[in-house]
């Protein structure tokens, strides 16, 4: 809250707080942590929010904060996960239809800072698994959410396609020949997040998509900044 107002008065007064340039992109492509915190207090529905606060029960396994990715080391300092206010919303509205199946989300990233997108695309050099640089991702604008189904008894993961970023031909969303439960278990996830306003990102079962993520700015702010 208080790097927020610093941020609002700083950009109140006209004083430069973001001089940040990037190798791939336009700096005014950036929403700057000025910008951000006023577009916050124009609309909440701007603002990143943690999700596990809003949604207490929700697991998280933030892969990006560990050597368990396809990295091989951490790239964020904390490991929590952040989207837009909407975003959280549906999120939330999902864990609850969900929970009478037994069956809850578990979330590996939400919002990712763009500097990270950057590093990803310098290690794969890939923009089928990895953002490109030059557009920047869904989860630079804190609209895209890589997650999965666990059973709420036990806290095991759905059987998928996939181990969460693969790089296989068998992590794509329509990938056709898999074992029924493999399928029921991918098919049930996209029902779900479709219905609540999500769409699955073609190369990747993880990952989807808020509708709307267009009318969001791309951002570069750490989670510690937060």
């Amino acid at each position: 809250m208080k790097k927020q107002l610093l941020y609002f008065l700083l950009l109140t007064i006209g004083l430069p707080v973001y001089a940040q340039q990037y190798k791939f992109i336009d700096v005014s492509k950036i929403t700057s942590p000025a910008k951000y915190a006023a577009e916050i207090k124009a609309n909440p529905d701007n603002q990143l929010i943690e999700i596990k606060k809003y949604i207490p029960g929700i697991v998280l396994d933030i892969r990006y904060a560990t050597k368990n990715n396809f990295t091989g080391q951490p790239v964020y300092k904390q490991a929590r996960a952040f989207a837009r206010l909407p975003v959280v919303k549906s999120l939330q509205k999902i864990q609850t239809d969900l929970k009478p199946l037994g069956l809850g989300l578990k979330i590996f990233d939400g919002y990712r800072p763009y500097t990270i997108t950057v590093k990803f695309y310098e290690v794969a050099k890939d923009t089928t698994f990895v953002a490109d640089p030059r557009k920047g991702s869904r989860h630079n604008r804190g609209c895209a959410i890589d997650l999965t189904l666990i059973n709420l008894k036990t806290g095991k993961e759905l059987d998928m396609p996939t181990g969460y970023d693969s790089f296989k031909k068998e992590a794509a969303a329509n990938y056709g020949p898999l074992s029924p439960q493999k399928l029921h278990n991918r098919e049930l996830l996209k029902k779900v997040m479709e219905a609540n306003g999500f769409s699955v990102y073609p190369s990747e079962w993880w990952h989807y998509d808020f509708k709307g993520w267009d009318k969001f700015g791309l951002l570069d702010i750490p989670f510690e900044d937060l």
